[in-house]
Order: C-alpha cells, then structure tokens, then sequence
C-alpha cells in the first residue's frame, strides 16, 4: 500500500510543490489538502492518512494547536511533520513538544522531504540535533528536571538517551554501545514509557529541558 499524506499549507504553491514532489515516488500519494489546521480532524477521519506535512503558521488554527487535537482525539493518529521557513521558529519547538514527529524546512531538497515522510511512517523520529539544541537552549525548568528525576532512568537507559540526543539512531546506539539491535529497542521502547513520551523527539525535548543534556 502506497503511503498515504495530507497536505496542510495556508500557502497553495507550497501545497503544489510538496504534492508534486510527493507523488513523483511510486509509493507515495497525496491523499488530500487543507488550507488551514481546522480542517485537519474532518480529512483525518475522512482519508485515514499516514502522514500528516503540518504548516506551523495558520490564520485560523496553527500547526501546534491542529497537532494537540489529532492526537488528542483521532484514534491511532498519524504521524506528524511540521513544515517550516525558519529552523528556530518557536512555533516548531511547541509543536515538537505538542507531540509532532518531526519538522522539514519548506527548502529542503525533494530527497529530503520524501526520506522525511519514509523515515516517520517506518517509526523513526526526525530530529536534526543541533537545531533542536538551539531551541532547547532557553526551555530548561525545574518541573522539567524533577519530572525527569521521577522517571529514575537506569545508567544504560541514560546512556541510550544521551545518543538519542545526538541524533544516532538504533543502529548506530547499538554499534557505540556494543549491544545488540534489539537490547537497543528494548531500551529506547523503556525510556519512552518512563518519560511518557511519545517518540523519539518528546524523549530529547524532556532530555533538554531537565537538564540532563546541556544545549552547549
């Protein structure tokens, strides 16, 4: 089955662009568009699609808040790009914390933005490690480390979160720890719970924001 994706831009030449990328790939299609986030729930029940491409910046309902309500009230929601102009938009880091998988500047390359849409649909998180630094660098707060403090994450668990931050994926944990694929799952699969994240990015937002991981 084809990987389906709808389209959310205040802006139609953006949505014709992104469309016109999306489904020069053989397995993926454009199930739908939307002009701003209000219409998001109605296309998600109606299309059930994969991927949600989210603007962060529209008139009536902005990215963040359309993000909140599809995971807030669609069952078995989609995944969730926030697309952007400005890698340091405040906009794209509530998002992220909203519980958006990942975002995509509105200039990445066509190869970027289709290996974005896989990346997420396979279960993985896209996170650009030194963006997300600069972001992270004014949220740190003390509910955030006691939080994380409650959550009494083992040595290992930290270790596996510490390369999360740094953008490693399972693979690349396993072969700088000397574990295997699986014991690396188990142990990503453990922080998520114990933090109560949803993926991947919530796990480093948390990271950051505790003070676990320093932005410098």
């Amino acid at each position: 089955m084809p990987i389906s994706v709808l389209l959310v831009d205040d802006e139609p030449l953006v949505r014709t662009g992104l469309r016109a990328i999306l489904e020069a790939q053989p397995d993926i299609t454009v199930a739908g568009e939307a002009a701003d986030g209000a219409a998001v729930i109605p296309l998600v029940r109606q299309l059930r699609p994969d991927v949600i491409a989210m603007d962060v910046r529209m008139p009536l309902m902005d990215g963040i808040e359309a993000t909140r309500a599809v995971l807030r009230t669609v069952p078995e929601p989609p995944k969730i790009l926030v697309v952007t102009t400005f890698e340091d938009d405040e906009y794209v880091y509530e998002a992220l914390r909203a519980g958006a998988d990942g975002f995509l500047l509105k200039r990445s390359r066509p190869t970027e933005i289709v290996h974005a849409v896989r990346l997420v649909v396979e279960g993985g998180s896209l996170l650009f490690p030194t963006m997300l630094r600069t972001m992270a660098a004014g949220h740190r707060n003390e509910r955030a480390r006691v939080d994380f403090e409650r959550a009494a994450l083992t040595e290992r668990e930290r270790q596996v979160l510490r390369l999360m931050a740094r953008g490693l994926s399972n693979a690349e944990i396993a072969a700088e720890l000397f574990l295997g694929a699986e014991t690396v799952k188990t142990h990503v699969s453990s922080v998520l719970g114990k933090l109560g994240a949803r993926d991947r990015t919530q796990a480093v937002i948390a990271a950051y924001e505790s003070g676990f991981v320093s932005p410098g």
